[in-house]
């Protein structure tokens, strides 16, 4: 199960009339957030029967959920209909819940033959699907502390993160704050960020979060303890694409000459792209003419390079490389440290 499910603490539940239930009465439950916005509140609205009054619960653990019946699970022309599972809620209501849930439900309690599921539950939302969840299962503590967070009224303000200290985030990650940094992507300045690592991450690709802005994305803290790791997170992170130290006011812009120019494409290899930016700081990739028939793929023995730009890689020019050179006039980067010490030189941006 996720370990981001919300737990509300008030729920809206709306009805409609409906054979096949224990009451009659088939239910629409909606909730309110950590704000007091009550969510989803025009489909909702739409669903319910205007005839049968709402009604409004706390999200209490609660005993007495009984299983009814199967619901759905066809397909007739373009109606397309999911499989659910109806329960009964003691207090006067049937809802549905997925085939998934159930089964994460039977993994974790009884269900008693005519006295339905034995212990109590309360309502969760992974997203915006509805899940019952035992307060038996192990995940409920945790998701129950993650909740509270939530629910809390004060959150954490970006003066008082501390380095290497240990955090929550809204999505229930796990992090470690390693500072404020400046940040570029894709060769563009985007200013400085708080960035953390994600323990839990299960990827290189999201080893690091990086925030602009806290606001309420950090909603605890786990330990204010400087986690013992943290010098070498630093140092991961300064050798990761993610971060971006240096000082873009002192980046310096050298055009090619165009030995320098020519020499880079026979080193990255002629019949391959090699992409260059331009005087107008435009991203292009050249290579050299390629001769297409039904025996081969391969590039002309002629001195002809075609210029490629944009993300499909449109045909923009062809012609010599003395001709690209001087139609592009290509630079090269060169970035350096606040301090005016040399970063990078020559960088493919």
């Amino acid at each position: 199960m996720r370990t981001d499910i919300f737990l509300p603490k008030k729920l809206k539940v709306g009805f409609q009339n409906r054979n096949g239930t224990y009451t009659g009465k088939l239910a629409y439950i909606i909730y309110f957030d950590a704000k007091g916005v009550l969510r989803k509140e025009n489909s909702w609205n739409s669903w319910r029967s205007d005839s049968i009054p709402p009604m409004d619960i706390e999200n209490v653990p609660m005993s007495g959920f009984v299983l009814n019946k199967k619901a759905g699970g066809y397909s007739s022309g373009w109606n397309h209909r999911q499989t659910y599972v109806r329960i009964y809620d003691p207090r006067g209501f049937e809802f549905e819940i997925s085939v998934q849930n159930l089964l994460y439900i039977l993994e974790n309690t009884n269900c008693i033959k005519g006295k339905g599921l034995e212990g109590e539950f309360v309502y969760g939302w992974s997203g915006t699907e509805l899940i019952l969840i035992p307060t038996s299962s192990p995940d409920y503590k945790e998701l129950t502390e993650f909740n509270e967070a939530l629910h809390s009224t004060g959150k954490i303000k970006a003066k008082e993160l501390i380095l290497g200290a240990t955090y929550r985030t809204r999505q229930n990650e796990t992090v470690i704050y390693l500072g404020r940094y400046e940040h570029a992507h894709g060769g563009v300045y985007e200013g400085k960020k708080y960035f953390f690592y994600n323990v839990g991450s299960k990827s290189s690709y999201s080893d690091f979060i990086k925030l602009k802005s806290l606001g309420d994305k950090i909603v605890s803290v786990i330990s204010e303890e400087c986690d013992p790791n943290y010098a070498e997170l630093v140092d991961k992170l300064q050798k990761s694409k993610e971060y971006s130290p240096h000082d873009p006011s002192k980046t310096k812009y050298i055009p090619y000459t165009f030995e320098d120019f020519k020499n880079k494409i026979k080193k990255r290899n002629e019949y391959y792209s090699t992409e260059f930016l331009t005087n107008k700081k435009e991203k292009i990739s050249v290579s050299k003419q390629r001769s297409y028939n039904y025996w081969n793929h391969k590039a002309t023995e002629n001195d002809i390079y075609e210029v490629q730009k944009g993300r499909r890689y449109e045909k923009v020019f062809s012609g010599k490389l003395e001709d690209i050179f001087e139609e592009y006039q290509p630079i090269s980067v060169d970035l350096y440290l606040p301090d005016g010490k040399l970063y990078k030189r020559n960088v493919s941006i």
